[in-house]
């Protein structure tokens, strides 16, 4: 049997190689959950995706990462809305179900914006410090308490007060996979530039079968900023730009709205390739 698929570039920034990559499976239909693994093992990106028949949405949609499923992430939405509209041409507005539920995507041209759920939070158990320590930083490098925010996938946001000390955060892989979660641990490091500025710097750090990895770009993690945001600044509305990817040389720009306590996540889509394979 002959599989199509699609490699895109999510959050593009400048030119055809910057961004998150993405594999997204034209149809899945005729596989099963363990050859979608295998196959997400075989691409070795973040994410591999899948694009199945939905009665509730434009189209179902399951996301692998080589390790395991996920329930929501952000740079696999957009890709794979941006190709569930070059096969199925709804137009620019498209509904894409997900173990987390049905998220609503729509495009202006090759940017692509998410809805994301309503944000849930908690307090991490471990202090601060140990936090801190867990990502090679000090206890006054953190601009605030780290927390808990889920938008679909549960990461441990962490507010730093400088892009310096973004840029010196290096997991300790025990003391970061011990941190905690009802999900793999994954930190999101990030310093807030403030209103006036409008710009996040931002790295996410999550677990692969030798230890701890760097995405170039998180959807998931840029809804889950917005969470933060409405935890910590209830009531306010704000836009920002998120720079994300430059420590694994894949510049990513991707864009956050909070209004009206709903969250948005936007960026550009690039396709790069199209493939088969035969299983």
């Amino acid at each position: 049997m002959t599989y199509r698929f699609r490699i895109v570039n999510v959050f593009a920034r400048e030119g055809r190689l910057t961004g998150n990559p993405l594999c997204v499976f034209e149809d899945g239909a005729g596989l099963d959950g363990a050859t979608m693994q295998a196959l997400a093992r075989q691409f070795n990106l973040s994410e591999t995706t899948f694009i199945l028949p939905s009665t509730k949405a434009t189209a179902h949609v399951r996301i692998f990462t080589p390790a395991y499923e996920m329930p929501f992430a952000g740079h696999p939405t957009l890709g794979t809305a941006h190709v569930v509209r070059a096969l199925r041409n709804p137009g620019n507005a498209v509904t894409l179900e997900m173990k987390a539920g049905v998220i609503p995507v729509e495009a202006k041209g090759d940017n692509w914006t998410l809805s994301a759920k309503p944000a849930q939070t908690r307090v991490p158990a471990m202090a601060r410090g140990e936090i801190a320590a867990a990502l090679s930083l000090e206890d006054a490098d953190l601009a605030s308490d780290p927390l808990w925010v889920s938008t679909g996938t549960e990461q441990l946001m962490v507010p730093v007060r400088s892009g310096a000390a973004v840029d010196r955060a290096r997991p300790d892989s025990a003391r970061f996979l011990g941190l905690g979660s009802a999900e793999p641990v994954k930190g999101y490091v990030f310093h807030d530039e403030g209103d006036a500025a409008r710009r996040v710097k931002a790295r996410f750090f999550f677990p692969t079968a030798t230890g701890v990895s760097e995405d170039p770009a998180t959807g998931s993690a840029c809804a889950n900023l917005g969470g933060w945001f409405t935890a910590t600044r209830p009531g306010d509305d704000l836009e920002r730009e998120v720079s994300q990817g430059e420590a694994v040389q894949r510049p990513s720009t991707l864009r956050l709205t909070v209004r009206g306590g709903s969250i948005f996540v936007g960026g550009s889509v690039i396709e790069l390739g199209r493939g088969t394979i035969d299983l």
